[in-house]
C-alpha cells in the first residue's frame, strides 16, 4: 500500500477528521493523520500523510501557513467566526484603504497572541472547545508568534478581505479581532481559505470528488514522497552494508558535517527515514521507515 503526503483541498462544512477518514477509507490505509486542523467553515489546503508519512507530520506542521480570509466588521461572534452566536456590535468607522495597509504593517513580525477558547488546544486532558460549549472559560497562557505577510485585498464599508502568511500556532479569528480592535471596532472571520502549507506553495490539490472517480477508475492519484518536505534537511547517501545496520538501528561512520538531523539513503536512493550525525563522523539512526517510496 502507498505511503506519502496528499493534499487535499478540505471542502466548506466538513471537519478534518471526517475529511481524513475519507480519504483514509480510499486508499485503504489504517494508518493516517492530517497536519493543522481547519475549521469545517475553512476550507483549502489539508495535507494528509499516509502509512508512513505519518512519521514527518510534525515537520510539515512546524511549517509556515497561507490563509485567505474575510473579516466582516461591525459584529462579534463567540466562536470567532461565522458559526458562533452574535456577542457583540460595534460601529464601523470609514476606513481608507492607505489607512488599513499602514495599520496591518504593525501586525508583521514576532508577537505573541491568546489562543481563542474555541480551539483543538487541550488543557487539563480536555479540548478547550468542549469547555467553552460547558459556559466554561480558563486562562490560556500567550504564545508566541510570527506574521511574515499581512496584505489587504479588499476594502469595503462592511468587511476586509485579507491574506497572511504566518507561522505554526496562528489564529486567524484571533488575528481578524486583534486588527478590527485596532480599527475601533470588532470583527468575526466569515471567510476563510488555507491556500498553501509550507513547503508545498503553489502544489496542486486534490479534491474529495476527484480522488473518488479516480480510485473508483482503479488510478489512485500519486502521492508526494516521503522525504520531499525534508529537503531542507542533509542527506546522506549510505552503502549497501551500512544501510543494512542503520536498518537494524546500529551506528555507522559516515563522512558528513555534524547535524542534528539527516536523511538516509541506501544506494538504490530508496529513502530510509531520519538520522542523526554527530561531529566524529558517526550517524546514528532516529527514526526509521518501515516502507519507502510513494
Amino acid at each position: 500500500m502507498p505511503s506519502g503526503v496528499l493534499l487535499l483541498d478540505k471542502p466548506l462544512g466538513l471537519s478534518s477528521n471526517a475529511a481524513l477518514q475519507r480519504v483514509r477509507a480510499l486508499f485503504g490505509r489504517e494508518k493516517a493523520g492530517h497536519v493543522g486542523s481547519l475549521d469545517p467553515l475553512a476550507t483549502g489546503m489539508l495535507p494528509v500523510c499516509l502509512g508512513e508519512a505519518t512519521k514527518i507530520a510534525g515537520d510539515i506542521l512546524s511549517g509556515a501557513k497561507c490563509y485567505r480570509f474575510t473579516a466582516c466588521l461591525g459584529t462579534a461572534t463567540r466562536t470567532g467566526d461565522a458559526e458562533g452566536e452574535v456577542t457583540r456590535t460595534a460601529p464601523v468607522p470609514a476606513l481608507r484603504h492607505a489607512q488599513v495597509t499602514a495599520l496591518l504593517d504593525r501586525f508583521v513580525g514576532t508577537s505573541t497572541q491568546v489562543p481563542p477558547m474555541y480551539s483543538a488546544l487541550k488543557q487539563g486532558g480536555q479540548a478547550l472547545y468542549r469547555l467553552a460549549r460547558a459556559g466554561i472559560e480558563v486562562p490560556r497562557a500567550a504564545r508566541t508568534i510570527e506574521i511574515r505577510r499581512l496584505a489587504l485585498l479588499g476594502c469595503t464599508a462592511g468587511a476586509l478581505e485579507l491574506e497572511v502568511v504566518c507561522s505554526k500556532g496562528t489564529y486567524v479569528r484571533v488575528l481578524a479581532e486583534d486588527i478590527a480592535a485596532a480599527l475601533g471596532t470588532c470583527a468575526h472571520v466569515s471567510a476563510l481559505r488555507r491556500l498553501w502549507v509550507e513547503p508545498f506553495e503553489g502544489a496542486a490539490m486534490h479534491t474529495l470528488e476527484s480522488l473518488q472517480a479516480a480510485c473508483a477508475a482503479g488510478q489512485p492519484p500519486a502521492l508526494i514522497p516521503i522525504d520531499q518536505p525534508l529537503g531542507h534537511l542533509p542527506a546522506v547517501h549510505l552503502s549497501g552494508a551500512d544501510a543494512e545496520r542503520v536498518l537494524r538501528g546500529q551506528r555507522v561512520f559516515a563522512e558528513c558535517a555534524a547535524a542534528p538531523r539527516v536523511r538516509l539513503y541506501d544506494p538504490s536512493g530508496a529513502f530510509l527515514g531520519l538520522g542523526a550525525a554527530d561531529g566524529d563522523g558517526s550517524l546514528q539512526p532516529r527514526r526509521l521507515l518501515r516502507a519507502t517510496g510513494p
